[in-house]
């Protein structure tokens, strides 16, 4: 008896996480520097994680509705009101997950028959494809490039929709390459995407970590996309808090209902006490303006200004991102691949980055780098990868 038979062929083909890779490889590596894995070195603000053990103490250990506690419901309704713009009706236009991550799962899985496609930009956040592999479809690349800011094009995606295309994904502020798209890079995109049934599945889990002088625009914004548009968001960026695994999703509520029967199956409801301590975030938020939110936005700023310059000035190309907290940089000129730079570099240095290979084919010949670390640490980071570049 092979027992590997028994695992789903679709799962068996699907590759394990490259930034999980060298994430475990550091783990095990004494004074090695990780500028791989995308989460803040801020801790959660105090007064969130005190409302959590408030509410432990009170008992409040319990199951909470699938769709998420009302109140919690509410206020992210509120916040989506204020902060883009959006209307949502907290009733039956959202739902609290187990981080965004579950919300890509559950949109793709609502959505897509056997053999759907979903355009994906690349490179993108490592979990889209395998996504809609695991929901049956098939995932179809749009390749982008720094030339064009990696941004997405209205003739790119024309030329990629067929008559199986399904839905797209929107994948901006863009993990790993730092890339925006503004009002004015989805005024031409909309335009396609009226002229087909497309649902757009928009990730915006950076949304509050933009460094232009617009704020961040998401494409449910425009009036024609409203209806056919998941919105995929949560606190693990903004709020530092990664590890509360706590996301949300907001759309029609047609598309939101299919989802929550999948949500209320497979994982019944968040943790009761993540969403006690979102709704203090949240709440702080709405009535003092998100102060901690922009004192991280302003942090980042300045490690993204000083990690492009420093990376520019040990000789590699770098676009300067304009949201999130990763560098994508071109290590073309090393003559190495990916795979081989991130290898070679953390066998020698000790410094762990993400080939660019991980998140698609477009991203050979790059590796992505996490600013959202230390000044000291970052620092120390750069003056082994410049070492290394000498050495080869």
């Amino acid at each position: 008896m092979n027992i590997k038979d028994f695992v789903n062929p679709t799962v068996q083909n699907i590759p394990p996480s490259g930034i999980r890779k060298f994430f475990d490889i550091v783990g095990q590596m004494d004074d090695a520097i990780s500028l791989g894995v995308g989460e803040p070195d801020f801790v959660t603000p105090w007064h969130i994680t005190e409302a959590a053990i408030y509410s432990l103490e009170q008992g409040e250990t319990h199951y909470t509705s699938n769709r998420g506690m009302p109140e919690l419901c509410i206020a992210i309704s509120k916040y989506m009101k204020q902060r883009f713009d959006l209307s949502y009706n907290p009733e039956d236009q959202l739902i609290v997950t187990v981080g965004a991550s579950e919300g890509i799962d559950l949109a793709m899985r609502a959505m897509l028959h056997p053999g759907d496609e979903v355009l994906v930009p690349e490179p993108s956040y490592v979990s889209y494809s395998p996504c809609v592999s695991l929901a049956g479809g098939v995932a179809v690349g749009i390749k982008t490039s720094q030339e064009l800011k990696f941004k997405i094009t209205a003739s790119a995606v024309e030329d990629a929709i067929t008559p199986k295309t399904r839905a797209i994904i929107l994948p901006y502020p863009n993990n790993p390459t730092g890339g925006i798209m503004t009002r004015e890079d989805l005024v031409p995109i909309v335009e396609v995407l009226k002229k087909h049934d497309i649902i757009v599945v928009s990730d915006e889990i950076y949304s509050e970590l933009t460094y232009t002088d617009t704020r961040h625009v998401s494409i449910a914004e425009f009036p024609e996309m409203y209806e056919r548009t998941i919105v995929l968001n949560g606190f693990s960026k903004a709020f530092a808090m990664t590890g509360w695994r706590l996301g949300f999703v907001c759309g029609h509520k047609d598309l939101v209902a299919g989802m929550l029967k999948i949500h209320q199956y497979t994982m019944l409801c968040a943790p009761i006490m993540s969403q006690n301590a979102a709704l203090e975030g949240l709440n702080q938020g709405l009535e003092f303006g998100f102060t901690h939110v922009e004192k991280m936005r302003r942090s980042y700023n300045r490690r993204r200004r000083m990690i492009v310059s420093s990376i520019r000035n040990i000789g590699l190309e770098c676009f300067e991102p304009e949201g999130a907290f990763y560098i994508f940089p071109s290590i073309k000129s090393t003559g190495l691949t990916s795979m081989e730079f991130c290898e070679k570099l953390l066998q020698e240095e000790k410094v762990a980055v993400v080939p660019g290979t991980a998140f698609g084919p477009s991203g050979e010949g790059h590796i992505r780098c996490c600013y959202a670390y230390s000044i000291d640490s970052i620092k120390i980071a750069l003056d082994k990868i410049e070492r290394f570049l000498k050495k080869i």
